[in-house]
């Protein structure tokens, strides 16, 4: 018999030990980016073509590599970090196993370009199917640049598996974020197809997490910060009013590394307990600090997960520190105020009062009207507090009700219309001869929305009012790739949106019922929504965006309707082709039976 079992050649070998760390370009963006940091770079540029799929190029000012460095860079297990077993647990690298450029060179086509200080000239390598096809001495400025190249090109079944550019655009976004956070004193820029997407100046890590995550965090985050002998934890937490419905802004870093961590993120949760909603998630930046003999990062091809050696100190630090300091931000709430100097001169901050001007104030009749005890009621009525009324009372105004526009067109008037009240201005009921009816006003109000917009994405687009000073709307730059690739789908909708420029919009419409000055609120919250809707893998891109849209657009409880709202609503609600629940399922309205209500009190 002939022996059956041999050993795999190296290419083969090769890809599948990449189909670990590399499945998708936002893993080889990952790779390559720590690998500058490491290098002690402190400029880092990304291009990408085409979501990674055609380009991922990194360009860093680091330390770069000599001839036979560049060339053994590519073997797999070739490492400068791990010399002994015991290095293994003393990591304070980014990387260190030697996996990835060798993982990529066995899926893509690799240039590599750079050149030591030292050295008069650089290297240049080209390498396709772990394979080197070209080496040569070349100009090249100090430091490296590495281009990942058509990935999957040898393996197109792996390429098939890829998402759409948009989604994978979000996964570089996100690898990119990671680790420019974690590196603030790093200048690092990304571009996508010839266009920037990030400029990040080097600055402080508040400074880096406001350039991220958008300027409304500017006056909305809470620093942590606690030495202790274990370790050090250190970052900003949100106020509790940037909770979100989403858990995107959240980010945990141990020794400079993101991980993902549910048991960590438990102990920040419980932290925010009874500060936030339930079903909303708190804004945090958190870097823990530790020996790294305390921890095994060794545990997952991505090293995004982590094993401590006590998880239950690490767990009982983090809560703590983060509700020490939200209690500080509670009891003495802190105004950070980033002043233009012109206002730090103003004689109202800069001069204290003079005696003058004391001796003036505490001699007027109504500072001493309210400075003397069992006093205040004898305000004079002088002529400077003629006008005291003003301050609290508002010109008498007619009783304008919710705008019949936000409600659906009527599909069909009842034979005769039914008597109906609000209650606890969130019910509606309707009496029926068999009975009543309690109808959820924003349960029904979804459900009309969601078949309205049903209609309009299948071929009859909604109306688009036209903005007659049009609106601005900065986002985040994970944001405006989804709002991006939303554009079409919210053309039918109403909504006509414009790129214009870095992470920004310009909102030349909206659809009729959504009000002038508050575009940007609601396109925030679709957004909002549309990321929580996006952990269902059931729902199709469109579905997404029409139950976020019926849901944010939905009226809410607590808004009080007119009889004419009222009897609207109801009538588009039993017009509806699915009238009894939400989208999600939710019921739109209960039936009581007349014969029930009288069995219940004895009748």
């Amino acid at each position: 018999m002939t022996d059956i079992i041999h050993l795999l050649p190296d290419n083969i070998a090769n890809q599948i030990a990449a189909g670990e760390v590399i499945q998708r370009p936002g893993s080889a963006v990952k790779e390559l980016l720590e690998n500058a940091v490491d290098a002690g770079a402190d400029e880092i540029k990304l291009i990408i073509n085409d979501a990674g799929k055609s380009l991922v190029q990194v360009i860093d000012n680091g330390k770069g590599m000599s001839e036979t460095d560049a060339r053994m860079a590519f073997e797999r297990h070739a490492t400068s970090k791990i010399k002994s077993i015991d290095d293994l647990f003393r990591i304070k690298t980014m990387g260190f196993r030697g996996e990835a450029l060798a993982s990529i060179a066995a899926v893509a086509q690799v240039e590599l370009k750079t050149k030591r200080e030292e050295d008069s000239s650089g290297t240049y390598i080209e390498i396709e199917n772990s394979k080197v096809v070209k080496q040569e001495p070349v100009a090249a400025n100090n430091g490296t640049s590495i281009a990942m190249k058509n990935l999957f090109f040898n393996v197109p079944a792996r390429r098939n598996f890829l998402k759409s550019n948009t989604a994978e655009l979000r996964h570089i976004v996100d690898e990119f974020i990671r680790v420019a956070m974690a590196f603030p004193d790093i200048f690092f820029s990304l571009q996508s197809n010839g266009q920037e997407v990030f400029h990040l100046e080097k600055g402080s890590l508040k400074q880096r997490i406001v350039q991220i995550l958008g300027n409304n965090y500017n006056a909305k985050l809470v620093s942590v910060q606690e030495q202790t002998d274990y370790l050090n934890i250190m970052g900003f937490v949100g106020k509790p009013e940037t909770a979100k419905k989403t858990r995107g802004d959240q980010y945990i870093f141990v020794n400079n590394r993101f991980i993902k961590s549910a048991y960590l993120n438990h102990a920040i949760m419980n932290a925010f307990s009874e500060m936030i909603p339930k079903d909303s998630f708190p804004a945090y930046a958190l870097f823990i600090d530790l020996d790294p003999a305390q921890l095994d990062i060794n545990v997952h091809p991505t090293k995004q997960e982590i094993k401590f050696e006590d998880d239950k100190i690490v767990y009982a630090f983090v809560q703590a520190t983060v509700k020490h300091a939200l209690a500080q931000f509670s009891i003495t709430p802190t105004l950070d105020f980033e002043l233009d100097p012109n206002i730090q001169r103003l004689d109202a901050v800069s001069k204290p009062m003079s005696s003058e001007q004391k001796s003036s104030t505490s001699s007027s009749s109504l500072y001493q009207t309210f400075t003397q005890k069992n006093q205040a009621h004898f305000v004079e009525r002088n002529s400077d507090l003629k006008h005291w009324k003003d301050f609290y009372e508002t010109p008498s105004t007619p009783n304008i009700p919710l705008s019949t526009s936000t409600l659906p067109s009527l599909h069909k008037e009842y034979e005769s219309e039914q008597p109906m009240m609000q209650l606890h201005l969130t019910y509606i009921v309707v009496q029926r001869e068999a009975g009543f009816i309690l109808v959820h006003q924003q349960n029904a109000h979804e459900r009309i929305l969601y078949e309205r917009y049903t209609h309009a994405v299948a071929g009859k687009p909604i109306a688009t009012q036209q903005s007659l000073f049009p609106a601005t709307i900065e986002l985040s730059a994970s944001d405006a790739v989804i709002l991006q690739e939303l554009l079409p789908d919210m053309k039918e909708l109403g909504y006509q949106l414009e790129p214009f420029g870095q992470n920004t919009f310009v909102v030349q419409g909206t659809p009729a019922d959504v009000n002038m000055g508050s575009e940007k609120g609601a396109i925030e919250k679709i957004i909002e929504q549309y990321k929580h809707f996006s952990n269902d893998l059931k729902f199709s891109k469109r579905e997404k965006l029409l139950r976020s849209m019926a849901l944010q657009n939905s009226i809410k409880a607590g808004i009080a309707l007119t009889q004419k709202e009222m009897q609207g609503l109801i009538n588009d609600l039993f017009a509806c082709e699915t009238s009894n629940t939400t989208p999600n399922g939710k019921p739109t309205f209960m039936n009581f039976q007349k014969e029930e209500m009288d069995k219940m009190f004895g009748r």
